[in-house]
């Protein structure tokens, strides 16, 4: 099981199998979102996000000591016996379970829907942080679903530019850019990474 740190950052991803889908009409991204929530808030917080019909990409910071502790009190009274038990992996692999049994049934298919084992990268270098988040955003065209990022309806782009109460860690990502303008001048550049780069 994969090791989840607190206070790092990662990229968090995944591919349907074979070729099918994760998500065949919007109500099921739009409960693979509350899932999401259901699953793993109060354990990492999420700042950017695109969800595509075959995969997925996450960027998420897993939460501090003292909130991991606080919220799998009295499970884990130690950090080291939460690390142990890869206690946050576990929750992104029921949260993906949990969604998987729900999709089996609407669509009557039986297996897994996901590629074994979701992909993790951790996030360390200010420069690739950046990047990374254009590339989560700028994913939808990258694969020729629309023109424009602010046109797919399945990421979190759009969030950065409204002031709907949102789940994303808005605050952190535009603060890093160093607000809303300069957040959307970063993203009108082209896209720095590759597919490739991120099985690296």
């Amino acid at each position: 099981m994969i090791k989840l740190l607190p206070d790092h950052y990662y990229h968090i991803y995944n591919h349907a199998n074979s070729n099918e889908k994760l998500f065949r009409e919007d109500s099921n991204y739009e409960f693979f979102l509350k899932k999401y929530h259901k699953h793993l808030s109060g354990f990492v917080d999420t700042l950017s996000y695109s969800l595509l019909p075959n995969h997925f990409h996450f960027l998420i910071k897993v939460l501090d000591e003292d909130t991991l502790l606080r919220n799998t009190f009295p499970k884990f009274k130690t950090l080291e016996k939460l690390l142990e038990k890869s206690y946050v992996s576990k929750r992104f692999s029921n949260f993906f379970s949990s969604y998987t049994q729900s999709y089996n049934r609407v669509y009557n298919r039986e297996g897994s829907l996901f590629r074994k084992n979701f992909r993790k990268k951790i996030v360390m270098q200010d420069d690739y942080f950046s990047k990374l988040i254009h590339y989560i955003h700028a994913n939808p065209v990258h694969h020729g679903f629309v023109n424009n990022m602010g046109s797919w309806k399945w990421s979190s782009y759009n969030c950065f530019l409204s002031n709907a109460p949102t789940k994303i860690n808005r605050n952190e990502i535009l603060d890093w850019f160093g607000g809303k303008e300069q957040f959307v001048k970063f993203h009108q550049q082209p896209i720095f990474l590759k597919s490739t780069d991120m099985f690296k």
